[in-house]
C-alpha cells in the first residue's frame, strides 16, 4: 500500500518521517527528489536552462535557486513553466522508488508529499496522511526555524490549503501539537490499522 504523507507547513512532518523510518518503512520524499532532478547532466535541468537562461546558473553549473526563485515567484506564468519541467519527472522517480521499495519486499510505502493537495497528486497514493498542529504552532515553529517574521510566516501559512480541508480529504490524522511520544502512539496506530487493512 502506498501512502501519501502531508500536512500543513511546520506541522512537524519530517519528526513523523523519521518515525516510520526507524520501523524500517521506506519513506519517498519528494522535495529531496525535486532537487535531484534538477541537478546538472539529469534532464529537468537541461529543460530548464533552455527555457530560463544560462544567466541563472552559478559559477559551477548548478542553477542559482535564489534567482530562479525571484523570477517564478514574480510571475506566475514563469511558475508554472517551471512547474510543468519540473514536477513531471519529480512524479516519474518517485513511482520508480516505489515500484523498487515493493519489489524489495515492502508492502507499505510512504511518500512525503507536502503540497500533496495542492498538486493534485491524490491519485498517485492509496491512502491520505495528514500531520497537523494549530496555527499559533505552525507561526511559531515556522519563525524560529526559517527565522521568519510573523507577516512572512503568516503569508507562507495562507499560501497554502487550509489544514482544515486538508484534515476533511485524509484517511488518517497525527495530531502533532503534543509529547514525542503522543505522536508516536498514534503513528503506531495508524501503522497498525494499516496492516490490518492489508492482511499483515
Amino acid at each position: 500500500m502506498i501512502l501519501g504523507l502531508t500536512g500543513g507547513i511546520a506541522t512537524g512532518k519530517s519528526t513523523v518521517t523519521g518515525m516510520l523510518r526507524e520501523r524500517g518503512i521506506p519513506v519517498i520524499d519528494a522535495d529531496q527528489i525535486a532537487r535531484d532532478v534538477v541537478e546538472p547532466g539529469k534532464p529537468a535541468y537541461e529543460a530548464i536552462v533552455a527555457h530560463f537562461g544560462r544567466e541563472i546558473l552559478l559559477s559551477d553549473g548548478q542553477i542559482d535557486r535564489k534567482k530562479l526563485g525571484e523570477i517564478v515567484f514574480s510571475d506566475e506564468t514563469e511558475r508554472q513553466k517551471l512547474n510543468a519541467i519540473v514536477h513531471p519527472e519529480v512524479r516519474r522517480v518517485m513511482r520508480e522508488e516505489a515500484e523498487a521499495a515493493e519489489k524489495n519486499g515492502a508492502s507499505i510505502v510512504f511518500m512525503d508529499i507536502p503540497l500533496l493537495f495542492e498538486s493534485k497528486l491524490q491519485h498517485m497514493v492509496d491512502k491520505v496522511v495528514v500531520v497537523y498542529a494549530p496555527a499559533h504552532m505552525q507561526l511559531a515553529r515556522m519563525m524560529e526555524r526559517d527565522e521568519l517574521q510573523e507577516e512572512q510566516a503568516q503569508k507562507r501559512l495562507r499560501a497554502q490549503f487550509p489544514i482544515d480541508q486538508k484534515k476533511a480529504d485524509a484517511d488518517f490524522l497525527i495530531d502533532n501539537s503534543g509529547s514525542r511520544e503522543e505522536a508516536e502512539r498514534q503513528v503506531e496506530e495508524m501503522l497498525s490499522a494499516i496492516r490490518s487493512e492489508i492482511g499483515l
